[in-house]
C-alpha cells in the first residue's frame, strides 16, 4: 500500500474516532439531562421497568465504546505503526 493512502485511511479513522466520542458525550450529556422526561415515554410505550431500561442504555453504551475502541482505534493505531516504518 502506498504511504499516503495509509496516511489518509488512519487521519479518516482517528477522525471517526474523534466524532463518536464527541457523539457518546452528547449521548450521555442528553440522556442524563432529560431521563425524568423520556423514560417515562419509553417505559410506557414499550412496557419495560425503569430498572430494565438502565440495563438496555448501559448495554449501548459499552457496546459503542467496544466499536470505537476495537473498530475504529485499534485499526488506526495499526496504519500508524505502518507509517513509521
Amino acid at each position: 500500500m502506498e504511504n499516503e493512502k495509509i496516511i489518509f485511511w488512519r487521519n479518516f479513522l482517528l477522525r471517526i474516532f474523534l466524532g463518536g466520542i464527541v457523539l457518546m458525550i452528547i449521548m450521555i450529556m442528553l440522556t442524563s439531562c432529560m431521563w425524568d422526561w423520556w423514560s417515562v415515554i419509553v417505559i410506557r410505550n414499550m412496557h419495560i421497568e425503569e430498572k430494565e431500561l438502565g440495563k438496555i442504555l448501559a448495554s449501548t453504551f459499552l457496546y459503542l465504546r467496544l466499536v470505537l475502541v476495537f473498530g475504529v482505534l485499534i485499526p488506526a493505531i495499526a496504519l500508524h505503526t505502518m507509517i513509521k516504518k
